[in-house]
């Protein structure tokens, strides 16, 4: 997570330095620029296939950055128990099942600014899940999900 240069719902991304990830909070890392011209805006390591546990703190990261979330999008054969809506703080998410794909989240804030989030799988190693995290952070970046987990050896794309 970042610290914030800009205001939630402000239409940037949080600029500045990563900080170190509290106890129980959600692993994330943003794009730090305001650009957003990568295919990824930045990157999720849920710590469980559980969405239920890991939703939450993610929207509430996000939330923190980027102002309220409305909508996310992921896919359901990836997770055990995909809610159909989630409530933040004084607000509803409501949780659509896409055919992203595994390695991918859609975050939609405000009218219809949507980001896209690389998820790590949970049970990758730390310094792999570091490594595919930053390359999906970096501004500009033109891997797609599936790429930077088989580039950083975070997790294989199924075949097929």
């Amino acid at each position: 997570m970042a610290d914030s240069d800009a205001s939630p719902g402000s239409g940037e991304l949080p600029s500045g330095v990563h900080h170190a990830v509290r106890p129980g909070s959600a692993l994330l890392r943003l794009e730090t620029t305001a650009s957003r011209e990568g295919i990824l805006d930045g990157a999720w390591w849920p710590r469980s296939r559980d969405i239920g546990a890991e939703l939450p703190t993610l929207l509430s990261a996000l939330t923190e950055h980027l102002g309220p979330v409305i909508r996310v999008g992921l896919d359901a054969t990836a997770w055990e128990g995909l809610p159909t809506r989630i409530v933040v703080g004084d607000h509803v998410v409501h949780v659509d099942s896409f055919p992203v794909s595994d390695d991918t989240v859609l975050i939609t804030r405000g009218e219809g600014d949507l980001f896209s989030l690389l998820v790590v799988p949970p049970d990758t190693p730390p310094e792999a899940a570091r490594a595919a995290m930053a390359q999906a952070a970096l501004a500009g970046n033109v891997s797609e999900a599936g790429q930077i987990l088989i580039d950083t050896g975070s997790g294989e794309r199924p075949s097929g």
